[in-house]
């Protein structure tokens, strides 16, 4: 049966190759084939799950009941693997709050344990499977995950962005980027920092919350429009500029010391509540144009806040971590 699970109002379908089978669904029983072969049975796995079911839409829903698709695990042993599939029948390379749920469906189903285990993303991103280490802990109380991203990758190389798409600009006296599409929507979008944290992310920094779009007028045809192309990939929706392969999108401002306030447009879904690995995009941004440093961060997000942890050695970003919590919902 198919599950869906909230992590920050983020929301994910979880069901596995066995039970898309059942539905119709051809998904190859390797996890690797799967992703090379995404094209041929994606979208059909998507209109089986994520479509809501007829007459039970909420008035202004978006297109799907769920913000994705997660597919796994392939096997009952550790490493866990899973594909993580866009409402678009794309695949993400890497979804914090994706993997967080994944995490307590595999709780759930009793094949995780309280120990760290890993889960092992395959995507069709042309590299090999992204692999996570999970770590089931408590935090003010609260059981979740922490999830290790790893070292992140800072400039417009790291998310394969078109160097004739950006131009040099200054933040807070750091060296960031102008993104002349994300300028011509608003002026005030012109300090943009790139960063790979497995996922390509542009995190646009601001000076003031008021320079922040809501989390409605992302929705709105006016802005969702054109923020649409500069996220999606090169092809019907997306122009692919800067980012061929498209790019996620974030707008972030310090709020208050270690706490910043994002919103954030996914590549391949739009606007979203909350997304664990853009929230750890806008800390790594943030620390890069020196609003935070090494250490506790938070990201409040429409959805909720994320917690995080800089890894700062010698004026070096070694790593981040995401703390994640997920509930299920159906």
């Amino acid at each position: 049966m198919t599950r869906i699970f909230d992590a920050r109002g983020n929301r994910y379908a979880v069901t596995n190759p066995d039970q898309l089978r059942r539905l119709g669904v051809a998904i190859p029983d390797d996890a690797a084939d799967a992703a090379r072969l995404r094209s041929h049975w994606a979208a059909a796995a998507i209109a089986a799950v994520c479509a809501w079911p007829e007459g039970t839409a909420p008035p202004g829903a978006k297109a799907h009941c769920s913000d994705g698709l997660l597919i796994g695990p392939f096997s009952d042993q550790a490493p866990f693997d899973v594909l993580i599939v866009n409402t678009d029948a794309t695949l993400a390379e890497r979804s914090g709050n994706g993997l967080t749920i994944f995490a307590q469906a595999l709780t759930e189903s009793g094949l995780a344990t309280l120990q760290p285990f890993t889960l092992r993303v395959h995507h069709d991103a042309g590299s090999a499977p992204l692999e996570t280490a999970i770590e089931p802990a408590t935090l003010d109380g609260i059981r979740g995950f922490w999830l290790d991203l790893g070292m992140p990758q800072f400039g417009p190389q790291a998310v394969a962005a078109l160097e004739t798409a950006v131009q040099a600009s200054r933040f807070n006296d750091r060296p960031v980027n102008r993104v002349p599409p994300l300028a011509a929507v608003n002026p005030a979008w012109a300090h943009s920092v790139f960063v790979r944290v497995g996922n390509p992310h542009c995190v646009t920094l601001l000076a003031d919350a008021a320079q922040l779009p809501t989390f409605a007028a992302l929705h709105e045809p006016a802005l969702n429009q054109p923020l649409t192309r500069i996220a999606f990939a090169a092809g019907e929706l997306g122009a692919g500029e800067p980012c061929p392969a498209g790019v996620n999108l974030q707008w972030a401002c310090l709020s208050e010391p270690g706490q910043l306030e994002a919103r954030v447009f996914e590549r391949g879904e739009g606007p979203t509540a909350s997304s664990g690995t853009s929230a750890s995009a806008v800390a790594c941004a943030a620390w890069a144009a020196g609003l935070v440093q090494g250490g506790a961060v938070h990201v409040r997000m429409p959805g909720g806040t994320a917690p995080l942890k800089l890894d700062e050695q010698d004026g070096v970003l070694r790593g981040v971590a995401l703390f994640g919590v997920a509930t299920r919902v159906i």
